[in-house]
């Protein structure tokens, strides 16, 4: 159904309906958020390790971790910056690529990027790098499927702008790291190098994105 003037009835409700995936998501997060604002300190900080990937949850039980970790952020204060970078980055790859392809791109990235991450932790506990809470640290949120939505966005750009936003992207999350960065800026960089590799995901959008710009 369209108003006058072919715009639709609804515009919120398209938005939301073209990628479902991305606003879930979101909606779990500010309940959360909601959660940890009206906790209290000794509340907040059970919460945020209890729902950790970090060392100890994972030892203890990795597949609920890994899962729960994805849907909470440590700053409450810090969702609405969330929501802007949802709407820029995850919502254009999944009505780009469809649900399924953009849930396996960031699952993957935020699963590995996490396990990777932790196994440096917990090399550095062994070796006495690190002390041994590090093994307790909190280690939440959902920068890590992020990070692999603005790698895998690098797709959808045309030419030349599509290498410049690549190496802009490389620059963001990989200086952090090359200048003594932490277990989540490996993290980060895990995550967009995944995000980079899920291009065989976008071969066929890729030619149909191009036929549309020549035919333009």
């Amino acid at each position: 159904m369209r108003a006058p003037g072919g715009e639709p009835a609804r515009p919120i409700r398209s938005w939301l309906r073209s990628s479902p995936g991305t606003h879930t998501w979101l909606l779990a997060i500010a309940v959360t958020s909601v959660v940890i604002a009206v906790s209290t300190p000794r509340q907040e900080r059970f919460l945020l390790h209890r729902n950790s990937s970090n060392i100890h949850e994972l030892v203890r039980h990795p597949v609920e971790a890994l899962f729960t970790s994805a849907f909470w952020i440590e700053n409450p204060a810090s969702f609405l910056l969330y929501a802007v970078l949802f709407e820029v980055f995850h919502a254009p790859v999944e009505r780009w690529l469809g649900t399924a392809r953009w849930l396996f791109t960031v699952a993957t990235a935020h699963i590995a990027a996490t396990l990777i991450s932790q196994k440096y932790v917990l090399m550095a506990i062994q070796s006495h790098e690190a002390p041994r809470r590090m093994a307790h640290v909190v280690d939440i949120g959902v920068s890590y499927g992020l990070a692999a939505a603005v790698g895998v966005l690098t797709y959808r750009l045309p030419m030349p702008l599509r290498p410049l936003y690549a190496l802009g992207a490389a620059a963001f999350f990989g200086i952090p790291l090359l200048t003594g960065g932490t277990f989540t800026d490996l993290g980060h960089a895990i995550a967009l190098g995944i995000g980079f590799a899920c291009w065989p995901l976008t071969r066929g959008k890729r030619v149909a994105l191009e036929q549309r710009s020549r035919a333009q």
